[in-house]
């Protein structure tokens, strides 16, 4: 009679516990006590919630120093004339300078993404389909050479020397992230504003792909408006001492 050869089972347990647990020990090492399969996504979602967080607490620390400032300004103005001098011609350029709210009836430009679902064209590509931060950046620079008197992107003013950056189909603004549509807001003469826009060699490329390609593109009157004033820091990468009468005139 044959004989069947069997496995030696007492041999090769052993063996697969200690296989095992190797296994065990790294998937714990890898996750670091988190799940394998949780979505990196989320904890971008959570990071960048933070970071507006961090911002925005930023910001109000940013704007009470500010106000603190001003006022000792204002207290010191009170037994110098020449801090006073130069706090009247501070307030009379703030407005100018977007530091101070506007009031004023203008326009308001909104650009978006196409839409997701629905037929695209066969020889669209992802970056086809989204508002880059140059599009964003093209009626900035439109609506300011329409004559705007001050501009809002979203719900924060922006100055002459603000940054519009966009990463993916987000808007990124000092420090918080936006998701379209993008709505830009200017005050200033309305139809200078839209023959600016009109005239815009970028914004008639723009045009083209929301024809072809149907991103999100409208005009519309902006009745009575109000600008906020302008929080952000202000870096000076150039910056010129004024003359003293008093010395040059004593010389």
């Amino acid at each position: 009679m044959s004989s069947v050869r069997r496995p030696a089972w007492g041999s090769i347990i052993p063996a697969l516990t200690l296989l095992a647990g190797t296994l065990f020990a790294a998937s714990a090492s890898t996750a670091r006590g988190t799940g394998l399969r949780e979505d990196g996504r989320t904890r971008l979602t959570e990071l960048i919630g933070a970071e507006q967080r961090r911002t925005r607490h930023a910001r109000a620390d940013y704007q009470r120093l500010r106000d603190e400032v001003d006022a000792i300004s204002r207290r010191a103005g009170r037994d110098d004339a020449r801090v006073t001098d130069a706090q009247a011609r501070a307030d009379r350029l703030a407005r100018d300078a977007g530091m101070t709210p506007l009031k004023g009836t203008g326009l308001r430009v909104t650009l978006d993404d196409a839409p997701q679902h629905g037929e695209q064209p066969r020889d669209a590509g992802p970056d086809d389909l989204v508002v880059h931060e140059s599009d964003v950046q093209a009626v900035v620079n439109a609506l300011w050479a329409g004559g705007a008197l001050g501009m809002q992107i979203m719900d924060q003013r922006v100055i002459a020397t603000s940054a519009v950056r966009c990463v993916g189909n987000t808007l990124i603004l000092q420090g918080v992230v936006y998701s379209p549509p993008f709505r830009i807001t200017a005050v200033g003469d309305p139809a200078r504003l839209r023959a600016a826009l009109d005239l815009s060699p970028e914004i008639t490329i723009y045009k083209r792909y929301v024809r072809e390609y149907g991103l999100g593109y409208a005009v519309r009157s902006a009745g009575r408006v109000t600008l906020p004033a302008y929080t952000g820091n202000v870096t000076m990468n150039h910056a010129r001492v004024p003359a003293d009468p008093e010395r040059d005139g004593g010389s």
